[in-house]
């Protein structure tokens, strides 16, 4: 049985970007193939919420050799996704830190369901805790409205 949901994505307009790539280029390091946030739909501090998506594309590194003739985006890049988008909102949060904030760990992570090239997953992401040297987050990813994995974020100001 599914975990009851982190944000009630049908009051959230998913079409709507607040943060765009340039954005979060200025808050998160990653570039290149492990640039794997795209967007972040919102950022609510005041409620300890944030939504972000990554557009799986038909052209990414991991569609050739990830189940040849079969895509399915790796589960492992799917919490990587969600990291950023912990790293994101940690690093909104404390602007005038000049760190990495790294994994520090995961857990409870659960797979429900898989992401294929042209899909887009929607990843929602509530504070458990954040201080200065160190966050944890619950996050959840949905493809067209259905879970398709869930996982504790455990990140560390390095």
């Amino acid at each position: 049985m599914p975990p009851k949901l982190l944000v009630d994505l049908a009051t959230i307009d998913l079409e709507t970007t607040q943060f765009g790539p340039d954005d979060i280029r200025t808050r998160n390091p990653h570039r290149f193939e492990l640039e794997l946030l795209n967007d972040v739909i919102t950022y609510r501090p005041d409620e300890g919420i944030i939504v972000g998506s990554h557009r799986a594309q038909e052209d990414a590194f991991w569609v050739r050799g990830h189940i040849p003739g079969r895509p399915i985006f790796p589960g492992v890049l799917m919490v990587e996704t969600a990291a950023q988008l912990c790293s994101f909102y940690y690093n909104e949060s404390f602007p005038d830190r000049d760190q990495f904030f790294g994994f520090g760990g995961i857990e409870n992570t659960k797979f429900r369901g898989q992401v294929v090239p042209h899909q887009r997953l929607v990843i929602a992401g509530r504070v458990v805790q954040l201080k200065a040297r160190r966050a944890i987050f619950d996050t959840q990813g949905f493809v067209d409205g259905s879970m398709v994995f869930e996982s504790r974020i455990v990140g560390v100001a390095v």
